[in-house]
């Protein structure tokens, strides 16, 4: 299995970086437009919502992104040095009650584009999976 590692100070402008690394590893990995998209955009999310509520945008704390490849998947993995969060008791953004809220939809987003999200240590590590096409 391959793995790339990398790690950024928790603030906003380094979302930048990550886009850049998930470029690259389409190019190195060969990944399909589809898995490519789809990685983009909840990746860059997780990022966000570790910088903004894992670290509160403070640059003294770092977020760490992981990439391993096997044969079948692709598995993206944010760690930040934040408190974690209540991640089994998250309101639903489609609800009708929630709809004109702004937060909550990262999760769910994340969730819909990945074959598999996974959190662990209290919340400050989010695994997002991805099948790769054989």
């Amino acid at each position: 299995m391959k793995t790339i590692r990398i790690q950024v100070p928790a603030i906003p402008e380094n979302i930048r970086m990550i886009e850049s690394f998930i470029d690259n590893s389409k190019d190195k990995f060969h990944l399909d437009d589809d898995i490519y998209g789809n990685i983009m955009i909840a990746v860059t999310e997780a990022v966000n919502n570790a910088i903004k509520h894992g670290s509160h945008n403070d640059s003294s704390k770092n977020v760490s992104i992981s990439l391993s490849l096997d044969d079948s998947m692709i598995k993206f993995r944010i760690e930040d040095e934040g408190e974690g969060f209540n991640y089994h008791n998250l309101p639903d953004p489609t609800a009708p009650e929630n709809l004109e809220k702004p937060g909550g939809r990262g999760i769910f987003l994340m969730k819909h584009l990945s074959d598999e999200v996974d959190f662990k240590e209290g919340g400050r590590v989010v695994e997002l999976s991805f099948y790769m096409n054989a």
